[in-house]
């Protein structure tokens, strides 16, 4: 029986799994320390679990990373922050251990891949998958396709109104201060408030300031990309009470100026959580690993090499 694997590259944690989707699924998490060590725990976790049955690996992973096969620092980690990782090449070493093609995209973009496949996404060819955790990032699918470009979407960074006499929190972006994973991400809501987001009660207003954030930066995007659906993930969407706040800023926002019934009636259709939960990342990057074997000949689809 044909295997999969696929590498959710968290900038905390690797998840490694092996199967063929949501059904038939073995997997391990193990703490990201540092690239030597953490790529030997994948390979090792590949050979046990899979041998001679896995057919290619996909990895999503944090980033900025380089997503271009034609690029020399393609399946690279590129400038992050996290100490020891930046110019840090996955797909060369990995692949070589295992002898398969490897797949290689953003975890965001993954996770998108597995939410098209698998979850909220399905029948959908245009859409957004965001997570909110430790940083922000999004990945989305356009006309049936991950998008790519320059380099890859990031979200996370767009630039938002900050309304400083409400908010006079400056930001926890090291590059831009109050983007949007500046003043929305994890570090900011501790930063902000003296305390971690998962300790601060469902009233304590944290949450309608969070929920500003957020819907700000949903409205530029469903303006600039007309997504079908929005996904949003991560730690911090865990909140109960966030969905509801941001559904409705988004209406208050837009204003009635998109016509679309998804929008104006079904809203809550419309900005919803994965339906494969904390799975998203990983299983994305098994479809990753299937894609690549279909599609490895084209440009800026997740590729081979």
């Amino acid at each position: 029986m044909a295997l999969w694997g696929g590498i959710e590259a968290g900038g905390t944690k690797f998840v490694c799994a092996v199967g063929t989707g949501p059904g038939e699924l073995r997997e391990a998490r193990f703490a990201t320390t540092t690239p030597a060590e953490t790529i030997a725990r994948a390979v090792e976790f590949f050979r046990r679990e899979a041998g001679t049955a896995l057919v290619a690996v996909g990895i999503g992973s944090f980033g900025p990373v380089d997503p271009n096969p034609a690029s020399p620092t393609f399946g690279s980690i590129t400038s992050t922050p996290k100490p020891g990782w930046a110019h840090t090449d996955l797909v060369g070493p990995i692949g070589r251990a295992l002898g398969v093609p490897v797949a290689f995209d953003t975890d965001v973009n993954a996770a998108a891949l597995g939410e098209h496949r698998w979850g909220a996404a399905q029948g959908l060819d245009t859409f957004i998958y965001l997570t909110v955790g430790t940083g922000i990032g999004g990945g989305a699918m356009a006309n049936g396709r991950l998008l790519h470009g320059l380099l890859h979407p990031e979200m996370g960074h767009i630039r938002i109104p900050h309304d400083w006499a409400r908010d006079p929190y400056p930001g926890a972006c090291p590059y831009h201060g109050d983007c949007l994973e500046g003043l929305a991400a994890g570090p900011a809501l501790e930063g902000r408030w003296g305390a971690r987001g998962e300790t601060l009660p469902p009233e304590h207003p944290a949450w309608p300031l969070e929920a500003e954030h957020l819907a700000q930066g949903l409205v530029s995007l469903i303006c600039t990309l007309a997504p079908q659906r929005i996904i949003m993930g991560g730690g911090i969407m865990q909140q109960a009470q966030l969905f509801p706040l941001v559904r409705r800023r988004v209406q208050e926002l837009l204003n009635g100026y998109l016509q679309a019934p998804a929008i104006l009636d079904r809203i809550d259709e419309y900005i919803v959580p994965p339906a494969l939960g904390s799975r998203a990342g990983v299983l994305g990057a098994i479809a990753l690993a299937q894609e690549t074997i279909r599609s490895a000949d084209e440009q800026y689809s997740p590729a081979l090499r």
